[in-house]
């Protein structure tokens, strides 16, 4: 049976020291995407789908907090450890206020650094499990949403981040009103009229994908919201 390997951005300036960490990481059968700047990180990140982040705090072009804040927009739930050389209490202070869940002050032990993202790992997975299951079933569809996958039958249908994270919010509550403000917080964190035009147009696709099953509806609610019905 495979094991499917977790997945590390890792964004490291100094190039000598993130090889070595890399391929430390590598060698425990992690999956690491490794980026030297802060540039194009959001892309690389919405791409790799990571499962959790290591960033260092003082990279070029964009810090790591800055970096940290704008995942947490995408992804409230990504597990977050800063590296840093700055030993300040205000500087640890301010890792964890922008949404970082562990800090490394450098220099570092490899094992110290594997043994926080393993644990922060199984923290992470044990939350999840307790407020969202590994799979749904929504009618005849099967929803993978730690894989980004819709099933029906034997089709399989991957999903975007954002089509996730909307499926996500209606499979958890079925049968239930949903408002829209409340969607757009969760999944863009600003309910504006652009973010709103996106989300008429997700859930388009989304009932386009439910569609073979007419016991699984999504109903617009006029100035309220969704009505997610399943049979």
């Amino acid at each position: 049976m495979l094991i499917q390997k977790a997945k590390i951005l890792y964004v490291e300036d100094e190039i000598f020291l993130g090889k070595i960490v890399k391929d430390s990481l590598e060698s425990r059968q992690f999956e690491v995407m490794m980026m030297t700047d802060g540039k194009g990180v959001l892309e690389a990140f919405e791409q790799f789908k990571p499962d959790i982040c290591v960033l260092d705090v003082m990279l070029p072009y964009k810090d790591g907090y800055t970096i940290a804040q704008e995942i947490r927009k995408n992804n409230p739930a990504m597990p977050i450890i800063f590296l840093t050389a700055k030993s300040q209490t205000e500087d640890l202070l301010k890792g964890f206020q922008v949404g970082g869940n562990d800090f490394i002050r450098k220099p570092f032990s490899l094992e110290e650094l594997i043994v926080r993202i393993q644990n922060l790992l199984q923290l992470t997975n044990k939350k999840e499990n307790k407020v969202l299951k590994q799979e749904h079933q929504l009618g005849q569809y099967t929803f993978h949403p730690k894989r980004y996958e819709l099933h029906h039958k034997e089709q399989v249908r991957k999903l975007s981040h954002r089509e996730t994270e909307l499926l996500k919010i209606f499979a958890a509550s079925p049968n239930t009103i949903i408002e829209r403000k409340d969607i757009l917080m969760k999944v863009w964190n600003d309910d504006s009229f652009y973010n709103s035009r996106n989300l008429d147009v997700y859930i388009t696709k989304l009932r386009d994908f439910l569609k073979d099953d007419p016991d699984v509806q999504i109903i617009s609610l006029k100035g309220v919201g969704y009505h997610f019905l399943v049979g």
